[in-house]
């Protein structure tokens, strides 16, 4: 349970961050424009490489390569859930109108709630996943042996 604060933490900024770039975009009536979603691949992924490098600056010569995998996944993970979660509750109970605008030049489905909140979920998840494993890259030791010159 001694692992868990530190990705919270930054799960709940990554949250508030995506949360807060999800209402500029909105007083702007840009947030029914998938493409401005991209971004929130930017937010995630900062969230989730602040979290690995603080872990690795934490335990130093103690980091592995599976507490910085787990931190990463935590944080996403948990990030994703808040902001799924908040996007539930925005498109059905403050802009009702809102799924019907997002979904207008596509289809006409009443099943469109389900299909775009499992959608806002797995994209979060799939993208954690994702640059977890890359920036796992950057922050796993080296297993190449050290070379002394002679």
């Amino acid at each position: 349970m001694k692992n868990f604060p530190l990705p919270i933490r930054f799960a709940l900024a990554t949250a508030i961050a995506l949360i807060s770039y999800f209402l500029v975009l909105s007083i702007f009536e840009l947030h029914v424009n998938i493409y401005y979603s991209l971004f929130n691949g930017f937010i995630t992924g900062f969230g989730i490489y602040e979290a690995i490098r603080y872990r690795r600056h934490e335990l130093k010569e103690h980091f592995s390569y599976f507490q910085g995998f787990a931190t990463g996944i935590i944080t996403g993970f948990i990030a994703t859930l808040l902001f799924t979660l908040f996007f539930a509750v925005y498109a059905t109970e403050i802009n009702t109108s809102f799924l019907g605008e997002l979904s207008a030049p596509w289809f006409n489905n009443q099943n469109f709630k389900v299909i775009a909140f499992f959608t806002v979920a797995i994209m979060g998840f799939a993208t954690s996943i994702v640059l977890t494993l890359s920036f796992m890259q950057l922050f796993k030791a080296s297993n190449n042996p050290v070379v002394k010159a002679v």
